[in-house]
């Protein structure tokens, strides 16, 4: 695998504003090679990730160059230490106490996200 796979809800006003200013960021920045996939428009993605696609939907998923596959907090991690001016954030959310606390952040917020979205209907 040459490039870096990134698994999105696209029908996520929130999560797709988030991945198209990350995505411009890395085009801006001319940070590592890219695949963005929004699960919405491309459902049977989901299958090489070995998750149902509401899981995909609620968290961000990242498969990196070696096939490893990221999810939430790790995702975002794997993400930013790739990203031009961003390597430090991606550091930061791996250290000690700090990652525990922001995963768990993160899971709190991507339900209560994936919920909101499923009672506005967004798919």
């Amino acid at each position: 695998m040459s490039q870096l796979r990134v698994f999105y809800n696209g029908a996520c006003p929130v999560c797709n504003a988030g991945i198209e200013s990350q995505r411009r960021r890395m085009q801006v920045e001319g940070s590592c090679p890219v695949e963005w996939i929004d699960v919405q428009q491309n459902p049977a993605a989901v299958e090489e990730l070995g998750a149902d696609l509401e899981q995909v939907r609620e968290r961000l998923y990242l498969k990196d160059e070696q096939g490893q596959i990221n999810v939430g907090v790790d995702a975002f991690s794997a993400l930013f230490q790739r990203t031009r001016g961003q390597h430090w954030l991606g550091r930061l959310l791996r250290l000690p106490g700090l990652h525990g606390l922001a995963r768990v952040s993160y899971n709190l917020f991507a339900h209560a996200l994936y919920r909101w979205n499923r009672r506005q209907r967004h798919w």
